[in-house]
Order: C-alpha cells, then sequence, then structure tokens
C-alpha cells in the first residue's frame, strides 16, 4: 500500500519527543513489510542547520491561502537512516524558529496560522504525488485539519489520525477559524468549534476514517471524564472507528547489548557492562561515586502530566539518604527552575541537565538502577520500554500505556518486574520509591533477578505495525466495497 505519514515531529529531530522516536521507527517497519511509505514535515531551522542532513529542493512550489493571504511552500526532499523518504514543508516565515511549537515555556501566538499552513501545504503535495497515497496517516493536532480539508474537497484520499497525546488539541480562538477557508458550515459542533474556540484535534476526530491511539489501556482511559481532557463526550461519540495499539520499542537504537552510544555493552546474562555504565554515569554528571543506595533516573518532559507535582514534594527525602539522582528533560520553566536549585542543594546527589543529548540520554538508562515515571498521564510508556531493556527497574504511577508494560513486583509469587503506585499522592509515589529501595538494598540477589526478568521484555515494533497494516487494509476493502 501507499502511505504518506503527515506530522509535526520526525527525524532528523532531536529525539526529545515520543514522536520522533514513532515516525523514526513505525514507517521503517511498514517498509520492511513491503509498503510504500513517505513522510511530510515542517522544515525547521533545526533541520536547516543540521548539516548532516541531506536534503535537495524539488523545485515544486505551491500558493497555500490563508484567509485572504497566500504563503508559498516549498518542497524540500530527504531519507531517513532506515531508508523512507521523506519530504519537507518549507515556509522560513512559519518555521525558521528556534523551537518546534513556542519557546520559553510559551506557545508561538501564530501556532493556528502555521499548523493550517502545514496541513494545507502537506495535502498539496499529496494530490501531486504520482503514483497518489492511498493513505493519509496524520498525527496529533498539527495536522489533524488534513482529514477535514480532505472531506470538504471529497477528495480520494483515507485518512488515519493517531491521537499521541490528547491533552493538546490545537485550541484556538474562533476567529483563527478564517485561515481554513473552510464553508462556514465547517465552525459548528458538528466541526471544528469546540465551546466557542476552534478545535483542530476535534475536527480530525469527527472527520478522519479512523482513529488510533497509542495504547488500549490509554484508549479506555480518554473515553472517560477523569481521561478525556473535556474531548471525552466527542470520543466517545466517534468510538466505533478509535482502535488502541500499542508503540513499541526501537530496539535498533535502544538495546544495551547493541548501543553504540554506550561505553560498555552489556546483556541480562552479564550485568557487569551495566556496573561500568553506572560509575560512568556518576562520573559524567559530577556526583560523587560508589552511593550505598540506588541511582535514580529521569529523562522527561518537565510538564504538569509528567507528575513533577509528585516527586517534588518527595524530592528531599529520596536526597535524605545516600541516593544520586540524575533528570535529563526540559518543559515548564517553573520546574527547570526548581530541579536546578535542588541540584546546587545537593551537589554531590543530584544532577539536572536541560537541553537533550542523545548520547547522555542513553548512558541515564544504562547507568541508572532505578527509573522513575510519576506521570499522571502516559499513554504508551515508550520510556518504560526503554527503562526495561537497559535494566533499569521503573517506579512509575499506573496508567495508560505503563499498565501495558510493568507489572508490579509482587513478592509472594515472585513475580513482576517494577513497582507501581496506584494513588495519583506523593505519598503513594514515595512508597513505591520505598518499596524498591529497600529490595535493592536489602536483596541483590533478588534485585538481579528482577533486573533480568525486565530486560528479558519484548516490546517490538513487527506487532503495531502489523495491526496499522490490518487497519489500512480494511480502510481499503471499505473504499473498494464503495
Amino acid at each position: 500500500m501507499r502511505i504518506l505519514m503527515i506530522t509535526p515531529e520526525g527525524p532528523p529531530l532531536a529525539r526529545a519527543t515520543v514522536l520522533v522516536d514513532v515516525i523514526e521507527a513505525l514507517p521503517r517497519e511498514l517498509r520492511a513489510r513491503g509498503h510504500e511509505i513517505a513522510i511530510v514535515l515542517p522544515y525547521y531551522r533545526e533541520i536547516r542547520e543540521n548539516a548532516e542532513v541531506q536534503q535537495k529542493d524539488t523545485g515544486v512550489t505551491v500558493d497555500v491561502r490563508l484567509g485572504p493571504q497566500s504563503y508559498v511552500a516549498e518542497f524540500l526532499t530527504g531519507g531517513t537512516a532506515g531508508g523512507v523518504q521523506l519530504f519537507y514543508v518549507r515556509c522560513d516565515e512559519f518555521f525558521d524558529r528556534a523551537g518546534i511549537y513556542g519557546e520559553h515555556g510559551e506557545a508561538y501566538e501564530d501556532n493556528a496560522a502555521r499548523f493550517v499552513f502545514f496541513s494545507k501545504a502537506a495535502l498539496e503535495l499529496a494530490r501531486r504525488l504520482t503514483p497518489s497515497p492511498q493513505i493519509l496517516h496524520v498525527h496529533d493536532w498539527p495536522a489533524a485539519l488534513v482529514p477535514v480539508l480532505v472531506c470538504a474537497a471529497q477528495m480520494p484520499f483515507r485518512t488515519v489520525l493517531t491521537i499521541h497525546h490528547l491533552a493538546e488539541q490545537g485550541s484556538f480562538w474562533g476567529l483563527d477559524f478564517d485561515l481554513t477557508n473552510l464553508p462556514d458550515l465547517y465552525f459548528s459542533p458538528r466541526g471544528l468549534e469546540f465551546f466557542g474556540r476552534m478545535n483542530l484535534l476535534k475536527g480530525g476526530v469527527l472527520y478522519a476514517d479512523q482513529i488510533t491511539t497509542v495504547g488500549e489501556r490509554y484508549r479506555r482511559e480518554i473515553l472517560t471524564l477523569e481521561g478525556g481532557s473535556g474531548m471525552d463526550f466527542v470520543l466517545r461519540e466517534n468510538a466505533h472507528k478509535l482502535v488502541g495499539i500499542l508503540n513499541g520499542a526501537d530496539y535498533r537504537r535502544w538495546d544495551s547489548e547493541t548501543d553504540p552510544l554506550l561505553p560498555q555493552t552489556y546483556g541480562a546474562e552479564a550485568l557487569e557492562g551495566k556496573r561500568a555504565c553506572r560509575d560512568l554515569l556518576l562520573d559524567a554528571s559530577g556526583l560523587t561515586p560508589a552511593p550505598a543506595g540506588p541511582v535514580f533516573g529521569m529523562v522527561t518532559r518537565l510538564v504538569p502530566e509528567k507528575g513533577f507535582d509528585l516527586l517534588m514534594p518527595v524530592l528531599d527525602r529520596l536526597l535524605s539518604d545516600d541516593v544520586r539522582l540524575i533528570i535529563l528533560g526540559e518543559g515548564d520553566p517553573a520546574y527547570e527552575t526548581a530541579l536546578a536549585v535542588a541540584a546546587k542543594r545537593y551537589p554531590a546527589k543530584f544532577a539536572y541537565r536541560r537541553s537533550y543529548d542523545e548520547s547522555l540520554a542513553h548512558l541515564i538508562e544504562a547507568g541508572a538502577d532505578i527509573t522513575l515515571i510519576p506521570s499522571r498521564i502516559e499513554p504508551s510508556g515508550l520510556s518504560a520500554m526503554y527503562s526495561l531493556k537497559y535494566g533499569a527497574l521503573p517506579v512509575a504511577r499506573a496508567t495508560g500505556g505503563i499498565q501495558e508494560i510493568i507489572e508490579d513486583y509482587d513478592p509472594s509469587t515472585d513475580s513482576g518486574f517494577g513497582f507501581l503506585c496506584y494513588d495519583t499522592s506523593a505519598d503513594a509515589f514515595w512508597d513505591a520509591i520505598k518499596r524498591a529501595r529497600e529490595i535493592f538494598h536489602d536483596d541483590p540477589p533478588c534485585w538481579t533477578r528482577l533486573v533480568r526478568r525486565a530486560m528479558t521484555q519484548e516490546f517490538s515494533w513487527a506487532t503495531a505495525a502489523q495491526k496499522y497494516e490490518n487497519l489500512y487494509a480494511q480502510l481499503e476493502e471499505v473504499r473498494s466495497a464503495a
């Protein structure tokens, strides 16, 4: 089949988000299964300034209308390391910026215009490709207008919308609807209008032929009032076309036995390399070596849904013991400041690094004994999959994909390989940390057994790709029957 993925993030962007990992791995897996795959994403400054990115101008340009104005979209082409063709939409007025969605914790004021433009330009590209794609697979709110535009223009494409993160919906004030150039009937309760505002994700939910989200547990959560981020009733009305497909882990990049970014590789039956990575991580982070307790690690975005309101109240309690903590991530300026202050207060025990660094991210997974995942929302739980493969046992809140990935350790049956808390309170998270810490300190043979058990868990992209393949085929069957 011929599939065009339209996404706001993907390779060769720095892998600070789950979406980049997904767009690296899923198209490659589908291509290996014989499908024709291409990806289109905006031509951000980060891509333009990356000397390692191969790109060439296609010579194709189109005028894209946003309300009464027109902007020129240029199309460039390149490829991923896995051989998947990339298309870039260039418009420097919108995408030649330091950030993707904003800077310093603030969204760009013209994000509605930027991503309406991107959706329209990507659709113009799809119309010009020969042979034409059969499926347009769009990702998250920045591309969610595509199914609406396809329906309004009665184009022959079938559309799939994947919701990676429901809390971010592309909600803008109602006057921005004029940027779409759609008939007024599309700004209604049966269209993009949502409590007086324009909601791009809602439009995608209503008009996509199929909706997927990144796990069965997360699918169930977003249909509830508590987990639906205000859109639960819209999703329930469209639940007949909503499918949960758990993401896979990209073991070409995240495997302790083959990882080229590690100073020493290791496997479940030979853990000496993990101990060496632990020592090197502490040295690279400027922390005191050889703690009696575990080394904790986090590679994450610093946003409320990642559970920092559960972590911050227990930080002093955690660091009062002879443990080490390394956090890599950026996001909410308030959290960044709080972590920077804590790192100065505990310079021998805690290191905070803001800017994403691929090598450091891998070293944290390899060198940490425990990964902290206090997330209130964790749709797919890719970080937990990576941690398991590196033998960093997760202490996590049971939510979304986490419940499909981590089995809570039960000493009575000697089953499980992680430590879950089921309440959204700092005390509950602290209790899970204490359970893990006590086993690490008091029962080293048990700890080693859990590490080896964790490292044997498999979450292959082949399983997810098969489900997407089946979904695409069903849409084509519907088209053929029509």
